[in-house]
């Protein structure tokens, strides 16, 4: 990558962030190139100099989200807390994502992009897995998680669980919220693969953690 291009970058991305928060709240697909220059109050010239097309906006906007979420995960990785807290910062992270995915994004970005979405969303889930394959290491060897657990079957389970939860069938015929049952979920999936050290570490831990949810909810 040469200057020109890594400064255009730097320019570009506080905007990518912009026009992220006009996607969620206006749609992808009500939004032309006219528009978004517009809101961010610069030329449409001047926005063809970042990206050739809406689809490569959105590309770029995919490449933004990945190397920000790799960055978030590393910055958590290398926290003095132990394997639990760090799953528990994770998991909220990819639960407070797909909250932002409204059904409407996600049609229009299953039928319009869809191979830009897929490719994305590929990517991240393999970095959910390494990063809860390396947690449950760390985990077991601080005493927290069972030696016995089938690495694999215990990542595609939970990355599963944290997908699916906002499908609202799970809410039909209970009265109960995306967050309540993130807490429910992140618990009995902790009971499930830790020591009776790492059971006794959560309950101590359980009031916290409900507050760091509530603080990220407001």
């Amino acid at each position: 990558m040469d200057e020109e291009t890594d400064l255009l970058n730097q320019k570009f991305e506080p905007m990518l962030e912009q026009i992220k928060v006009l996607f969620f709240e206006f749609g992808i697909k009500n939004l032309n190139m006219d528009d978004i220059s517009h809101k961010l109050g610069i030329s449409k010239k001047t926005l063809y100099r970042f990206v050739k097309s809406k689809e490569d906006l959105i590309a770029r906007i995919f490449e933004y989200e990945q190397k920000r979420w790799v960055e978030v995960v590393r910055s958590i990785s290398a926290q003095e807390v132990n394997a639990i807290e760090k799953l528990f910062k994770v998991s909220l992270m990819v639960y407070e994502e797909m909250k932002r995915f409204n059904p409407i994004i996600l049609f229009e970005l299953r039928k319009y992009y869809e191979p830009l979405f897929l490719e994305y969303q590929e990517k991240k889930m393999a970095h959910v897995a390494l990063s809860m394959r390396l947690n449950l290491d760390n985990g077991t060897k601080e005493g927290l998680y069972r030696s016995d657990l089938n690495a694999d079957a215990i990542i595609a389970i939970y990355m599963n669980y944290l997908v699916e939860i906002h499908n609202s069938d799970y809410c039909k015929g209970a009265d109960l919220s995306f967050d309540e049952l993130f807490k429910i979920m992140f618990e009995q999936h902790i009971r499930a693969i830790s020591t009776a050290a790492g059971v006794a570490y959560f309950e101590a831990r359980k009031n916290e953690i409900t507050e760091l949810l509530n603080k990220s909810r407001n």
